[in-house]
């Protein structure tokens, strides 16, 4: 199976020079972009909904602050409270776009917690399938995406919830 996409990750590509905003910070940058080049599913107030660029899973999302900072209790009431809207808003586009059956939805803070980008904080929603675990990423090291991101993208704007 031949997975290219995974060779930028790998490799660093697209990762922040340092830890400020204005050092190649992609979820700063991003918003500056249109949605379909940013990957952008939906924009709040103080938040957006982005598809990973390498994602574990097909409609692997984030949900992300605008405003560049590294921890959770960092937030402040109105982006705590449009991150958790924004996550149900993320499961809701999931199980319409995508019937997704079951979802892990969490954040990495700090490097040794396994944050890629550890300076801006970022929620994961990673939708689930029966079985969607198979012999690829387990003996392979491989996992199998059958959609283009643009198409991913595409999908779940449509299906993302009004407020």
């Amino acid at each position: 199976m031949w997975t290219p996409h995974r060779m930028a990750y790998i490799k660093g590509e697209n990762k922040p020079t340092g830890s400020g905003p204005d050092e190649g910070c992609p979820f700063c940058e991003i918003p500056g972009m249109t949605d379909e080049d940013g990957l952008v599913v939906a924009r709040g107030t103080g938040v957006f909904a982005v598809l990973n660029l390498y994602p574990y899973n097909s409609g692997h999302l984030m949900v992300v602050p605008y405003r560049h900072i590294a921890d959770y209790t960092e937030l402040d009431g109105a982006e705590c409270a449009e991150l958790a809207a924004f996550t149900q808003r993320s499961l809701a586009a999931l199980r319409k776009a995508s019937g997704a059956q079951g979802f892990n939805v969490g954040m990495n803070l700090g490097l040794v917690a396994g944050a890629g980008i550890a300076a801006h904080l970022h929620q994961h929603v990673v939708p689930r399938w029966g079985g969607d675990t198979n012999f690829m990423p387990v003996v392979g090291h491989t996992k199998v995406l059958p959609q283009l991101l643009r198409d991913t993208r595409r999908m779940l704007a449509d299906a993302w919830p009004v407020s």
